[in-house]
């Protein structure tokens, strides 16, 4: 697939944890990469509190969390994974959380940006985990204006990085999809990059069984759904 002006389509996968890409948007992720589009993956935090082991300490926890991040990467075939390790569970809205999404998005020039819906705080069943909304929040910021917008962030410009025009933004998580993705071809690479997440799998067969009922529709296909907004 081609930009306009000949180049290939870049993803931009920004993420709080290692391991919300593969929840929200590995399939597509990898259809898309296998139709000729480039992924990267930018995950804010460092993963430190993902573990309720007491002999865990937060030192090992990052490196096991990234490691994993990395190889489900691969299997997908993701580009690049970079990370921002913010402390795990502390991501508040902030100046610099802003700038350092605006930093990768005029670095990486995406066509498209994926990230947390933000505006999905509670459901029947579950409490949406704070730094999955601040990062949302953020996202959309660094997309629209800031990115875009020269006089932001005079200290990017200092590094040579001029504004860039995201053109798509994906929610995942969002409480009104609006587009969806028939993965039904890259499943299978949906759950084994997963499944590499084995630090905080505790019960891989029930998660599978999970995920089939959340995502698979009557006609057997599983489908990735998304809030998507088309910029102009």
């Amino acid at each position: 697939m081609e930009e306009r002006a000949g180049q290939v389509k870049r993803g931009l996968v920004i993420a709080a944890h290692p391991d919300d890409a593969e929840f929200g948007c590995a399939g597509t992720a990898a259809l898309w990469s296998r139709q000729g589009w480039d992924f990267y993956y930018l995950i804010c935090t460092d993963g430190s509190k993902g573990s309720n082991d007491p002999g865990m300490i937060p030192e090992q926890l990052i490196v096991t969390r990234r490691r994993e991040q990395e190889e489900a990467a691969r299997i997908l075939g993701v580009k690049k994974v970079f990370f921002l390790d913010y402390v795990d569970g502390e991501v508040t809205y902030s100046r610099e959380l802003v700038r350092d999404l605006v930093r990768y998005i005029r670095l990486l020039k995406p066509h498209a940006v994926f990230s947390h819906e933000p505006a999905q705080i509670v459901g029947d069943r579950f409490i949406n985990h704070p730094d999955h909304r601040f990062v949302g929040m953020a996202a959309l910021d660094a997309v629209y204006p800031m990115a875009r917008t020269r006089p932001a962030f005079p200290e990017l410009l200092a590094e040579g990085l001029e504004p860039h025009r995201v053109e798509e933004v994906y929610l995942w998580a969002s409480p009104q999809p609006n587009f969806e993705v028939d993965v039904t071809d890259t499943w299978d690479l949906k759950i084994q990059a997963l499944l590499c997440h084995r630090s905080q799998i505790h019960d891989p067969e029930g998660l599978v069984e999970r995920l089939r009922l959340r995502l698979q529709g009557e006609d057997g296909r599983f489908r990735e759904r998304f809030r998507r907004i088309e910029l102009f």
